[in-house]
């Protein structure tokens, strides 16, 4: 079989706020005191690509492992699609890209003079009963991110087991949350218009839409 690449896109739709956090070493005195991470050029929310793969991941080998302990540990078919640094290296199969918000000028249209919210929390102190006031950053409700993966067809026998793998994983996502703060509410979302599309080299027709359909059903 040729060398062949596979692209996978859709939207990632916010349900809920999600916080996934920024820097906030440099934050003047009053400033939020848990940014989310923007685009540094036009300051818009977005999702990293790291975020959404390492999530992915973990809930898989939580579904694949005996004991979920590290990467390193993983079932042989999660280490194959998304790599491993350790005994025999493997190189993941799958690219995931950064995420940028899509919906930003109907926000803006809507009158919203920010594209993200300011949840105010308190953390008590249980022993003194001291409530310590904190402010977190959250991309709003009702955002929309590009998602973007590539996948690499290393084996075309194992292409349908893999893209499986992949939709199970984004399907237990949207029953779980991403970010921080999943416990509190912050960070459920869903994935909406999921397609595939082969970008490099050929794959036969026949498996591409066996696969599309497992990602429609996400």
């Amino acid at each position: 079989m040729m060398y062949s690449k596979i692209e996978i896109t859709g939207i990632i739709e916010v349900v809920t706020g999600m916080h996934i956090g920024g820097s906030d070493a440099f934050s003047a005195i009053g400033a939020i005191d848990s940014p989310i991470i923007k685009d540094v050029r036009t300051k818009i929310p977005i999702i990293p690509g790291s975020s959404l793969k390492g999530k992915i991941r973990t809930l898989i080998a939580r579904q694949y492992n005996e004991v979920v302990v590290n990467h390193d540990k993983d079932d042989e078919k999660i280490q194959r699609l998304f790599g491993s640094s350790k005994k025999i290296v493997k190189r993941s199969r799958l690219i995931f890209s950064d995420m940028q918000m899509v919906n930003a000028q109907e926000f803006r249209n809507q009158g919203l003079t920010s594209l993200t919210e300011v949840k105010f929390e308190n953390k008590i102190d249980r022993c003194t009963g001291v409530a310590t006031p904190r402010q977190i950053e959250r991309a709003m409700r009702g955002s929309k991110f590009e998602l973007s993966i590539i996948y690499e067809v290393e084996n075309i026998d194992e292409m349908e087991q893999d893209i499986e793998m992949l939709c199970m994983g984004m399907k237990l996502l949207q029953y779980d949350y991403l970010g921080g703060n999943g416990s509190r509410g912050y960070g459920k979302i869903k994935f909406n218009e999921m397609e595939m599309d082969v970008v490099v080299g050929e794959v036969d027709n026949d498996l591409v839409e066996k696969c599309r359909l497992k990602l429609k059903e996400v």
